[in-house]
């Protein structure tokens, strides 16, 4: 098993971290609507933890929009490779995230993180970063709204209301079930909001959260149950084997 290592030169102070934040920030594209919804292929990127053996698991999985079929998957197991930090969670995951995409056989059309964006206190969470390093189109869907306002949207599906920083749009509160608690969703990079609300609908014919989160989620698990109990030598322990802090998913 391959064990993906800490880039050289990656940030390894909260400072280090947030002026890589304000250099890459500026790179966000935010005039691209991105690929036409329901078309092409779409992909989810998703992590999992076990923090005792210090690894981190992420699987990227291609499915053809159209369908919700998978096409390809793939999966990385790395080191941690930053301490958690509320708002600097893209540094612990990125390195191995972009280890899995990259051993797709495909490309993977736009993605789509179990996290944020624009949505983010620095407006540069996790889905804005790996657009900027990869300069693919990504968005961000996220379980809580961190700490921005919204109102209610509409019971039903498909309603929504802005998420607000003060008086600006940083992304929306998704119904994608009726009458159920709403999702978050951001612009990542090359990608519009308008493009992301669409995306993330047909993504979600059945449950609350997109079929690439979830699709993602069981894969990153399973990659690294296998992984610790390789480095273990012995059977498959469940109770060591964890996603990250729930805060992951309003901090990203």
């Amino acid at each position: 098993m391959t064990i993906v290592g800490v880039p050289a030169g990656w940030p390894a102070t909260e400072d280090e971290a947030r002026a890589v934040q304000d250099e890459l920030r500026g790179r966000v594209v935010l005039d691209e609507p991105g690929p036409p919804p329901g078309t092409g292929l779409v992909t989810g990127v998703d992590v999992a933890y076990d923090d005792g053996l210090d690894l981190v698991a992420a699987a990227a999985v291609v499915l053809d929009a159209a369908t919700l079929d998978v096409v390809a998957e793939a999966t990385a197991v790395g080191r941690v490779s930053f301490p958690y930090v509320p708002g600097l969670l893209a540094f612990r995951e990125l390195p191995t995230v972009r280890a899995a995409l990259d051993r797709l056989p495909c490309a993977p059309g736009l993605v789509v993180c179990d996290g944020y964006g624009l949505a983010h206190p620095r407006r540069f969470g996790l889905a804005s970063h790996l657009g900027v390093l990869t300069d693919l189109p990504t968005a961000g869907v996220a379980k809580n709204p961190f700490t921005f306002a919204y109102d209610d949207p509409e019971p039903a599906r498909g309603g929504w209301a802005p998420l607000l920083a003060g008086t600006e749009e940083v992304g929306r509160a998704l119904r994608t079930r009726d009458g159920v608690k709403p999702v978050f969703v951001s612009v990542g990079h090359r990608v519009s909001l308008d493009n992301v609300v669409a995306h993330t609908l047909a993504l979600t014919p059945r449950y609350r959260l997109p079929e690439t989160t979830r699709r993602a989620d069981a894969l990153c698990r399973r990659a690294l149950r296998e992984a610790a109990r390789s480095l273990a030598g012995g059977p498959d322990q469940d109770s060591t084997t964890r996603q990250a802090p729930t805060s992951r998913y309003s901090e990203s």
